[in-house]
This record gives C-alpha cells, sequence and structure tokens, in this order.
C-alpha cells in the first residue's frame, strides 16, 4: 500500500489511507446497546417514529464517541448533541412555517454561522456538524411529533448513549477505579512516548517520536481536562493521576533537549520512564528507577526529572495530596489536584477565532455547500422530478458531511462518500430482501451501531455502515424505496460540493492553514520569549502550560496543512510552503525547550544555543516569504536576550 500511495497524486492516496489500532471494544459494546435497544423499545410500545428519532441521535453521539476519559466524553459527546437537539428543533418548525425559498435563505444562514463556529476547535465543529444534519433532518423528514418532541428525543437518544460511556467499565479493565481507565491510559501512553524519544535520539526516528510524545500530551491533557462541578480534583484515584501527569511534564522537557543535542543517551536511561508507564497503568510501586549518566544539562534534568516522578509516584501511592517541596527546592511540582498546564482561551479569542479568515473561508465553503444542497433538494421534491419523495434532507446532510475542512480533504470524501454510500445502498438491499421486518432491521441497526467505532478508520466504511444503519432506520419509519434514491442525491451532494467548494472567490484561500500558522507562531514567540526573558525565574508551571501550548498549536497546524496539501491542485496550492514554515516553527519551539533546560542549570546560554535561535529566526522570515505569508501570519517571533 505504500508503494501505491507513493505513485498516486496525494488527494488520491489521501482516499486510500487507512487509520490502524486496536479494536475498541468499550465504544464497540455501547454502539450495539445504544440505537438498536431504543429503536426495539419504540416499536413495541407503538412508537416507531420517536424510536427513529432517538437513534439517529445515539447514531450521532456514537460517531463522536472516540477513545478517551469519560469526562472528556461529556464535552466531546454533549455539546454536539445540544447542537443537534437544536437544529432539530429550529428545522422542524422551519419547515413547517416557511416556504422553499425562505427556508433555503435561512438554512444557509445557519450553514454559515456553523461553519464560522466549526473552525474554533473540534469539539466546535462535531457540534456545528450535528446542528446542520439536525436541521436538516428536522426540515425534510416528515414526523407525527411536533418539534420539540423531537429535540427531546433527539437528545435522549444521544444521552443514553453517553450514559453508557460513563457507566459501563471498560472490557477487561482490572486496575483501579475504572472511571479513570481513560486518564490512566493516556497518562501512562506519555511516559511510554518520553520512553521512545529517548531510545530514538541520535537517530533519524527522534522527530517523528518527538511528534508522537507531542500527540500523547495532547491526548493526556483532553482526557484530564474534563468538566467538572468543582474547580480541585475530587477522588484520591483522580489527584493521583494528575500528579503522574504533571510529573512527566519534566521528563518530557529534558527528553526534548536531548533529541536537540542529538547524542546518543545510555540504555538505562530509558528504563525508567518505562517503568514509570507500567506503574500508571498498573497501579503497582514503580521500584527503584536506574538513574542516568549526569554528564550534561539535559542529562541532569533528565535525573532530576526521574526523581521527582518516583517521589510523586510515591506520595501518590500513600495518599498524600503532591509534593510539597520539590529536591531542587523550587516548590510544588506535582500538579495534582489542579487542571492540566492549559493556558485558557477567553470568550473573545474564541469569537476572534470564528470571524478571523479561517472562520469565515470555513463559513462560507460549509453555508454555501449546505445552502446549494438544500435549494437542488427542495427543486427536487417539490417538482417530483422523481416521484413523490418527502424524506429529502439526505443531500443537503450529505453535504455537510462532505464539505468540512477539518474531517478531510474535499476530494477525497467525495471518493470515499460515494463509494460508500453505493456499497452501504447495494449491502442494505441485499439486507432488506432477505431480514423480516421489523426484527430484523431493528437486529441491522444493532450490528451497524457495533460496526461504526470500528468503520471510523476510513470514511468509506464509516458511510457505507452509517448508510445501511440510516436506510434501516427510514424502512422502519415506512419509507420502502429509499435506497436508489440515496445514490442518486449522493452523487448529486458530491457534485454541488466540488463545484462550489472550488469556487475561485470563496474567502480568503488557505485562509484556515493561515491563521493556525498564526496562532502557532504566536504560541512559539510567547514561549521563546518566556524562556530567554524570564529563564532563570522559578515560574516552570507557566512555562510547561507555554511549551505545552506551543506544541499543540503547531500540531494543529500540521494537521491542517496536511488536510490543505491532500486537496485538488486547484486548492493545495494555496497551501504551498506553509509546510517548511511549520517545520522551521517546530525546530524553533525544540530550540526553546533546549535553552530552557540549559539555563536551568547553568544560568548562561552556549553560543550554540544563542546562535541556532538567530538562525532559526532568520530562517523563518524566509520561509515565510517564500510561501507569501503576510506579516501577520508564521510572523518572526521577537527577538530577546539570548545570554544571561
Amino acid at each position: 500500500m505504500s508503494r501505491l500511495t507513493a505513485a498516486v497524486p496525494p488527494w488520491l492516496a489521501h482516499a486510500l489511507r487507512t487509520q490502524r489500532g486496536p479494536v475498541p471494544w468499550s465504544a464497540v459494546v455501547r454502539g450495539a446497546l445504544a440505537a438498536g435497544p431504543l429503536l426495539l423499545v419504540a416499536v413495541l410500545s407503538g412508537r416507531t417514529s420517536a424510536g427513529v428519532v432517538a437513534a439517529l441521535g445515539a447514531m450521532l453521539a456514537g460517531i463522536n464517541d472516540r477513545p478517551g476519559s469519560r469526562r472528556a466524553a461529556v464535552g466531546r459527546l454533549g455539546a454536539p448533541a445540544l447542537a443537534g437537539a437544536g437544529g432539530l428543533l429550529v428545522g422542524s418548525y422551519a419547515g413547517q412555517h416557511v416556504g422553499a425559498v425562505t427556508l433555503t435563505l435561512f438554512l444557509t444562514v445557519l450553514g454559515l454561522v456553523a461553519g464560522a463556529v466549526s473552525a474554533v476547535g473540534p469539539v466546535a465543529s462535531g457540534a456545528g456538524t450535528q446542528l446542520l444534519v439536525a436541521s436538516a433532518i428536522g426540515a425534510g423528514m416528515p414526523l407525527p411529533e411536533p418539534g420539540w418532541q423531537r429535540a427531546l428525543l433527539f437528545l435522549g437518544g444521544a444521552g443514553w448513549l453517553l450514559a453508557l460511556r460513563l457507566a459501563l467499565p471498560t472490557p477487561g479493565a482490572t486496575t483501579g477505579d475504572y472511571r479513570f481507565d481513560g486518564e490512566r491510559d493516556a497518562v501512562g501512553a506519555v511516559y511510554e512516548a518520553v520512553a521512545a524519544l529517548l531510545e530514538a535520539v541520535g537517530g533519524p526516528d527522534a522527530p517523528r517520536r518527538r511528534v508522537a510524545l507531542t500527540a500523547a500530551l495532547d491526548h493526556a491533557q483532553d482526557a484530564l481536562d474534563g468538566p467538572r462541578l468543582r474547580r480541585r480534583t475530587g477522588s484520591t484515584a483522580e489527584r493521583r493521576l494528575h500528579a503522574q501527569y504533571a510529573a512527566a511534564l519534566p521528563l518530557a522537557e529534558a527528553a526534548t533537549a536531548l533529541a536537540w543535542a542529538g547524542d546518543p543517551v545510555p540504555a538505562r536511561a530509558v528504563q525508567g520512564p518505562r517503568r514509570l508507564a507500567v506503574a500508571v497503568r498498573t497501579g503497582t510501586h514503580t521500584g527503584a528507577l536506574p538513574a542516568p549518566a549526569r554528564s550534561a544539562p539535559a542529562l541532569r534534568a533528565l535525573d532530576d526529572a526521574l526523581l521527582h516522578a518516583a517521589d510523586a509516584f510515591d506520595r501518590g501511592d500513600r495518599g498524600d495530596r503532591g509534593v510539597r517541596g520539590g529536591r531542587d527546592g523550587r516548590g510544588d511540582r506535582s500538579g495534582a489536584g489542579q487542571r492540566p498546564h492549559i493556558r485558557r482561551r477567553t470568550a473573545m479569542s474564541l469569537v476572534r477565532t470564528a470571524l478571523g479568515s479561517g472562520g469565515r473561508e470555513y463559513g462560507l465553503r460549509v453555508g454555501l455547500c449546505f445552502g446549494a444542497g438544500v435549494a437542488v433538494a427542495q427543486a427536487l421534491h417539490h417538482t417530483r422530478w422523481y416521484g413523490s419523495h418527502p424524506h429529502w434532507y439526505w443531500l443537503p446532510a450529505t453535504a455537510v458531511f462532505l464539505v468540512k475542512p477539518d474531517l478531510g480533504p474535499l476530494a477525497s470524501r467525495v471518493i470515499c462518500r460515494a463509494a460508500g454510500t453505493v456499497l452501504g445502498a447495494v449491502a442494505f438491499a441485499g439486507f432488506a430482501a432477505l431480514l423480516p421486518r421489523p426484527a430484523g432491521l431493528v437486529v441491522l441497526v444493532a450490528v451497524c451501531g457495533a460496526l461504526i467505532p470500528v468503520a471510523t478508520r476510513h470514511f468509506a466504511a464509516q458511510t457505507a455502515v452509517v448508510t445501511v444503519l440510516v436506510l434501516s432506520l427510514v424502512m422502519v419509519g415506512g419509507e420502502t424505496q429509499a435506497s436508489w434514491n440515496r445514490i442518486g442525491e449522493t452523487l448529486l451532494a458530491c457534485a454541488i460540493v466540488l463545484l462550489v467548494g472550488h469556487l475561485p472567490a470563496l474567502g480568503q484561500r488557505g485562509g484556515g492553514v493561515r491563521a493556525r500558522l498564526a496562532r502557532a507562531a504566536e504560541a512559539a514567540h510567547a514561549y521563546l520569549t518566556h524562556v530567554l526573558d524570564d529563564g532563570t525565574t522559578d515560574d516552570r508551571t507557566g512555562r510547561w502550560a507555554l511549551r505545552r501550548e506551543a506544541y499543540r498549536s503547531l500540531a494543529e497546524a500540521r494537521a491542517v496543512i496536511d488536510v490543505a496539501a491532500a486537496e485538488l491542485p486547484a486548492l493545495a496550492r494555496h497551501a504551498e510552503g506553509t509546510d517548511e514554515v511549520a517545520a522551521t516553527l517546530e525546530r524553533l519551539v525544540d530550540t526553546t525547550t533546549a535553552c530552557a533546560v540549559q539555563l536551568d542549570d547553568t544560568g548562561r546560554l552556549t553560543p550554540r544555543h544563542t546562535g541556532r535561535v538567530a538562525e532559526l529566526l532568520d530562517e523563518l522570515d524566509e520561509r515565510r516569504a517564500g510561501a507569501g505569508l503576510t506579516p501577520r501570519d508564521g510572523q518572526r517571533p521577537a527577538p530577546a536576550p539570548l545570554a544571561g
């Protein structure tokens, strides 16, 4: 497969790419217990249409049910569910009380708003997607229930899956409080990533391992930073996990500095983080940790971090609330009972993101594609071009799933959506001919619900499973000839998003990439300034928060750049050169981390550190000019004093 993807264009290679990983059995069990049982109860009670709406809510929540902590799942599933219920409510009443033209204009404006909000982040994007899909369903799926009942049923279906997510233990979990299995796995993965980076120091795989460490830290932050009623953590188990995560931050810093230096580290240095990873996941004692040599500043920082981690683990095992004094006299570094090291985004910064160049471009693409889908669907519905067809929601809902830029390249998603819909419709036609109704279709809904977590590894597979599930719900609800119509409507939606999505005047092309790069450059600037101006201060918590924000912003920028590079050439050309800007910013942040470790050890920077910072700042200017970026985009961090 790797040779094949190397020989084809990037937009086609992306369509052939499949995610790998273990089967998420917990999500499979939840999926089987969500939409199918809800539909069964409704059918047995004579409220089939109510069961269809509840099952749709559970299905859409299942698409967002990803690995992570239970606390993080509350926002990841709950916020989109609330948005979907709101969309179903307004779509239902708009579809009943306004004409076709007014409805099209209203839903287009809704698409503009939802698209702009989606630029804020993954949860906001999920909420925007469900808002638009549910509004199309509300307006285009005739149901006997009034709008407010539909919204409550939709919310109840999503809430049922969320309740399963919070209540069911993880299959096979035997260690500690099962409520924190997600946090435990995430924190353990951080220590494993530190060990993997140390193992790769001095080799060609080190940059990739550093990226993997960033991803592990991002995931652990998300797992620990969910909604809570109290500001501080409550249970001893959760406080221990927060302390263990905080103890990993200086380890990650030291490992990054060692990777920057490029000198291979002793093999025994890798054993300590690996033992800590096992201790996190199993709840056992760490035992004696092998100490690395102390011949260089980064090695001394690694040794200090291992000692601190062992102390934090030992105090956590005894039930203490945290380390009250570090061995270096710099105060509490445990972070026990506190929120992860994250700089909170203010409400105004979120608004600026939605109204900025990235949000405007995102909103225009989504709004116009969604509005065009509604207009075409309304025209087909009212002219009865292919017969009486009151369920016209499929075309605009498909356009939403296709056009969302953060979900993947447009061409790749069009190919996968078309292939998946055809495969799903053909498969459903076979199932419908063989299975008894409605019992067989209810079983099919349950099976598809269980398959969704596995099918999310490839968009075509996910589309095929969702197509079978939705067609089963529609047939249970009384529409018996939907299968082949859905293929035609999907192909129409594909044509619409390919046409509208490539219009030359759709906002500032590459606005999303530029916005992410600007945010990453600002974060790198703040981190560099803090280290070089205040490098001898004891505010390590603030420094770690800035470092985490810099690496996280860069990872987000990289993801957007990779998606833009896999678009068709007409769109991909607007992101040319931005990957080099991101790479330079990554090297600058790595160098800043090495400077921080050096200043902690000696209070002064070496000529190698100062020269590298100056070189990277000059390179950043050149890369930015080569990519055609404005001074605001990928801006050069302001120079700061380079020596103590």
